[in-house]
């Protein structure tokens, strides 16, 4: 029987040494020794920079919470233009290219981190490019965040006075403080955004998360109940949120366009298409695109995970990306079936 050597009794089972000699690496699989040896070699023999010994905390189920988060996007309101827009099999194929490429990346991405031993995007382009890559990366973690508040911002300027009218029972043109949407935006920016944002840990992040996803689920759940309350032909909703009451005749089926031309409807108007091209295609990319974008929170998700591990994070992304491709199909397609080639983007009223 051969006994173990004398690093390897050094090293615990966190990935933690003790300082008893030569530089021990901790390596998740037997190649990743191989492979720190041939990419991106230490300059003058310094010594890497690890973070193996920040201990983790959050539990698998949070980190999975926290990342479908990350995942779900404002970009959800606009799966069903897409979906109108190209077809509910063509939607389908690109929805599911989409979170296989997003999967992908976010296995490269733990490789590469695992690799050199660091879990920092500005360490990361540190190592690779230097200090541009350092600039390089936090300038594009800046920038998409500043995107995606401000999507979040101007939905919650624009919607919830909106929300806080149906339930006040107020009117639509009154002057009251806590319908102006500017107000709101402060508010909610620092009653709610700003406590979040303080918070050194993320594990704490998991239970407003959870309750994110709950919100989500209602919303599907919403737009599901819907589907089967509205037939098609159905009465247009006018500008300020009001029902245009159109009288239904049992023979002919009328629309209301914005033009406010009454049209004859036809089949068409109420059948759902497979495959569809128009200059609007073009549009869902972007959505599309960007449905899966979560990658920014994937490092520091894998920093503060219990008991991390490559296979352990991959598989918290494959089930936040699962659940979330499900919500988004599912959204996109009642959606689709509810309002058919009469469902719009949003834009400013």
């Amino acid at each position: 029987i051969m006994e173990p050597s004398q690093s390897e009794m050094n090293i615990l089972s966190n990935g933690k040494s003790h300082d008893l000699g030569d530089d021990v690496g901790v390596y998740e699989e037997p190649d990743d020794g191989l492979e720190n040896e041939e990419f991106l070699p230490n300059e003058g023999g310094k010594k890497p920079i690890r973070f193996t010994d920040f201990e983790g905390k959050t539990s698998f189920g949070m980190s999975v919470f926290n990342l479908g988060n990350a995942i779900m996007g404002s970009g959800i309101l606009g799966l069903a233009y897409a979906m109108a827009n190209t077809g509910i099999l063509l939607f389908w194929f690109l929805l599911t290219a989409v979170a296989a490429l997003s999967s992908y990346s976010i296995h490269l991405l733990l490789k590469s981190s695992g690799i050199v031993g660091i879990r920092a995007y500005e360490q990361l382009g540190y190592r690779a490019f230097g200090n541009l890559g350092k600039i390089a990366a936090g300038t594009a973690i800046t920038l998409q965040n500043i995107g995606a508040m401000s999507s979040y911002l101007y939905i919650v300027k624009s919607e919830l006075p909106l929300v806080i009218q149906a339930f006040l029972k107020a009117e639509p043109n009154s002057d009251l403080w806590y319908l102006n949407g500017n107000y709101l935006v402060i508010m909610v920016s620092a009653s709610i955004i700003l406590p979040l944002a303080l918070m050194k840990q993320l594990g704490y992040l998991g239970y407003t998360s959870g309750f994110s996803l709950s919100c989500m689920v209602f919303f599907l759940t919403a737009v599901i109940f819907k589907k089967f309350q509205i037939p098609c032909p159905f009465e247009e909703f006018s500008v300020n949120g009001t029902a245009s009451h159109l009288s239904l005749n049992d023979s002919v089926h009328i629309h209301e366009y914005n033009n406010g031309v009454v049209h004859e409807d036809d089949d068409s108007h109420c059948t759902p298409r497979m495959f569809t091209i128009n200059p609007q295609t073009a549009y869902t990319i972007p959505i599309l695109a960007f449905a899966f974008v979560c990658h920014p929170e994937v490092l520091p998700i894998y920093t503060e995970l219990r008991n991390p591990s490559k296979k352990k994070m991959q598989k918290v992304s494959n089930i936040s990306i699962l659940i979330m491709y499900t919500m988004y199909f599912l959204a996109a397609l009642f959606g689709y079936l509810t309002f058919y080639g009469e469902v719009g983007i949003i834009s400013k009223q």
